[in-house]
């Protein structure tokens, strides 16, 4: 499978890694100086592009690439509100694209289980749900977009809860909003963290990075799944829930 990188900081270059050693190679590599070089002659042959960029920039490299034909495997977040424009632009364009805030199996293996867990607190109402992230002291977007997607996965399945607000920043607590804290230090890779506590106890869902290359991993797994496929998917495709 032939691969471009769209972006090329930390992430690209552990996706680099990671495909090289799964019999992949990376024939292009688009960063911020060189956005031009995403252009029809210097394609060809390439399967598919993985996104990681920063959440200013994601949305028109992606709208770009799948423009020119390219299946898109984005990773990027902080950019939700443009997620339904740039779905539209696929389908509009028999295109391919899988999006997910987190490609880490572990941690959409979270994803499952959260919805899971929110599915049963809907008929149990001894309990309130607080999230917490913390992440490297570089990440840009607050909360993470992991964060937001366990948000928005409990709001979906849990009828109380019709948002999610952020704590502190001047955001006091609101009726209704689950509230989500986000912690930067040091370099992190990601933990999240999902509480649900009464009066007498607590249940927690926990994942924990070790460092970036799980993200890596998930996102190569997902590009080989899309490479020759039209639609739109979820990692939820890509692993069979």
């Amino acid at each position: 499978m032939n691969i471009i990188l769209l972006g090329y900081g930390r992430m690209g270059h552990e996706i680099e890694q990671v495909a090289s050693e799964a019999g992949h190679t990376v024939i292009l590599r688009i960063d911020k100086d060189n956005t031009d070089e995403l252009s029809p002659g210097n394609i060809a042959g390439a399967d598919v592009a993985i996104d990681f960029t920063g959440p200013s920039s994601a949305p028109d490299i992606i709208k770009k690439a799948l423009g020119l034909g390219l299946p898109v495997v984005s990773g990027s977040t902080g950019w939700n509100d443009r997620l339904e424009e740039i779905e539209t632009y696929c389908k509009e364009h028999n295109g391919t694209f899988i999006h997910s805030s987190n490609f880490s199996i572990g941690v959409n293996i979270l994803f499952h289980l959260n919805s899971e867990l929110a599915r049963i607190m809907r008929i149990n109402k001894l309990y309130k749900v607080r999230i917490e992230e913390i992440h490297h002291i570089q990440k840009l977007d607050a909360p993470s977009g992991t964060a937001v997607t366990l948000a928005q996965e409990i709001i979906h399945e849990d009828g109380d809860y019709n948002g999610w607000v952020l704590e502190g920043r001047d955001n006091p607590e609101k009726d209704g909003c689950i509230p989500v804290k986000a912690v930067r230090e040091g370099s992190v890779p990601g933990i999240h963290t999902v509480t649900w506590e009464s009066d007498i106890d607590r249940i927690s869902l926990r994942h924990e990075a070790k460092s970036r290359r799980g993200f890596a991993v998930g996102a190569v797994m997902a590009a080989e799944f899309v490479a020759d496929k039209k639609g739109i998917f979820s990692m939820s495709d890509v692993l069979s829930f």
